[in-house]
């Protein structure tokens, strides 16, 4: 058994390789050492965990078998994914870290003697409030995540579920987690302690249900704070630092990355605590109608023609490259078109894809040069500039309703300019509505021309052309 000083200064080494691992995932040139330091960080943290326990008894070998199969499942499903389902794959990481602290907390309190927190009935109050705090986030975390996974699969409809009076439904049950932690801590009651759960699992699916799709980048962001500061809450009742440590560092990085994702949306920072943002979508009617209008298609010899001719080209992608896996296909392209002296720039616009950084990750596997790569606020004034903009699989974050119309789900929330372009080349299988469930009044402009194919394959065509 490692000794409790040891320990607390393995763990300040785990925590230095966490702030390290967070320091290279902020960029894409150093995001594979900070994998590196955040593996090498929780390697330390629960190999001191483990052996800080001591004695197993007849429960060691359990340990060692569910460590090996959790770890196993865990790198097979990692390992499988596709980069389009990564979305999917944080959100329901997510809710394992929440129902994880629902576990330890129940735990916890019906068994608080093998914990040092006192006895049943008589639990020290410092730890029960700790306990019931992380207790309830972890299940908001949990039932939240699980909504956001059926909505990012597609299982659930992208559109906002809403209901009447679901704001003031949302802060009765909010103040009655406030009371019933109170109560608990009064009387620890089994029962309140139950119907906290219950309540708080209620209210995860409740804050998540009435976002909408093009809000979703953000949702994952928030969720993965409140898996952070419910392991945090965790980490206090067990008195372990590697937890609170951890715990922190994601609640607050989490937290901080939803507050520049919701600036960037031009969204309010406390609606996305509390569940009230995104909006309705049209009808079918409407976009029906919608669809009704003129729009002009093309393939890939008008698209390379108008290509060749251009002296400038800024390429916008989106989910829909991720989809068709275009982006090596896209740096081809791009290849081609600096032999013939034509400059070329990507616009990332914050929320592109279904999460932080999907579009940046996608770029660097095709290893587009960095210096290439440019965020709303970098380019946006270049479009008006630039001979072509070539939209691949975005949709959106191109659309100029959200500037237009203030009915619309989208309005308010910066999109890229690429209808200021002289020919907006835009890449989709069919006029579709986007995630957020509405139609993009970019499709009809007459500077537009319609690309209807496959991402890659249009694109790999526009190659040999030119």
């Amino acid at each position: 058994m490692i000794s409790s000083n040891l320990s607390a200064i393995f763990y300040l080494i785990s925590g230095v390789l966490f702030i390290l691992a967070l320091r290279g995932l902020s960029s894409p040139e150093t995001s594979r050492q900070g994998n590196l330091f955040g593996i090498l960080g929780m390697i330390i943290a629960v190999t001191v965990t483990f052996l800080s326990i001591g004695n197993f008894s007849n429960g060691f070998i359990f340990v060692i078998i569910f460590i090996l199969l959790g770890g196993s499942i865990g790198a097979f499903i990692a390992y499988r994914i596709p980069m389009t389902a990564m979305p999917e794959l944080v959100a329901g990481f997510h809710s394992l870290v929440g129902l994880a602290a629902v576990f330890v907390a129940i735990s916890a309190f019906l068994n608080p003697e093998a914990f040092n927190l006192g006895t049943t009935g008589n639990i020290k109050l410092g730890s029960l409030i700790e306990m019931s705090i992380g207790a309830a986030v972890g299940a908001v975390t949990f039932s939240g995540s699980i909504i956001a996974f059926l909505k990012l699969q597609g299982i659930m409809s992208g559109s906002p579920i809403t209901f009447k009076g679901q704001h003031p439904l949302n802060a009765i049950i909010l103040v009655s987690i406030i009371v019933l932690i109170y109560f608990l801590c009064s009387t620890q009651s089994s029962n309140l302690f139950w119907i906290l759960l219950i309540i708080s699992f209620l209210i995860g699916f409740l804050l998540i249900i009435p976002i909408g799709g093009a809000d979703m980048p953000v949702v994952i962001s928030m969720l993965n704070s409140y898996s952070g500061w419910a392991a945090a809450g965790i980490g206090f009742t067990l008195e372990n630092t590697a937890l609170i440590i951890t715990g922190a560092l994601v609640g607050s990085s989490g937290a901080i990355l939803s507050y520049i994702m919701c600036k960037g949306m031009n969204r309010s920072f406390f609606n996305v605590i509390l569940g009230g943002f995104g909006g309705a979508t049209e009808d079918a009617g409407t976009i029906s109608t919608k669809e009704q209008k003129p729009v002009k298609s093309g393939n890939a010899d008008d698209a390379a023609f108008l290509m060749k001719n251009a002296s400038s080209v800024i390429i916008v992608p989106g989910y829909g490259m991720a989809v068709a896996q275009a982006q090596h296909a896209l740096r081809e392209m791009v290849d081609t078109l600096k032999k013939n002296d034509i400059k070329v720039s990507y616009a990332i616009h914050p929320v592109a894809g279904r999460m932080p950084g999907h579009m940046n990750v996608l770029l660097a596997e095709a290893n587009v040069p960095y210096d290439e790569v440019f965020e709303l606020e970098e380019i946006n004034n270049d479009f008006a500039n630039a001979d072509v903009a070539f939209v691949i699989g975005a949709n959106d974050v191109t659309n100029p309703v959200a500037k237009t119309d203030p009915q619309s789900p989208i309005y308010g929330m910066p999109v890229l300019d690429v209808e200021k372009c002289k020919s907006v080349l835009f890449v989709k299988r069919s006029l579709s509505p986007g995630y957020a469930g509405i139609d993009n009044d970019l499709f009809y402009k007459e500077n537009t021309l319609m690309l209807f194919a496959d991402a890659k394959k249009m694109t790999e065509d526009i190659t040999k052309n030119l």
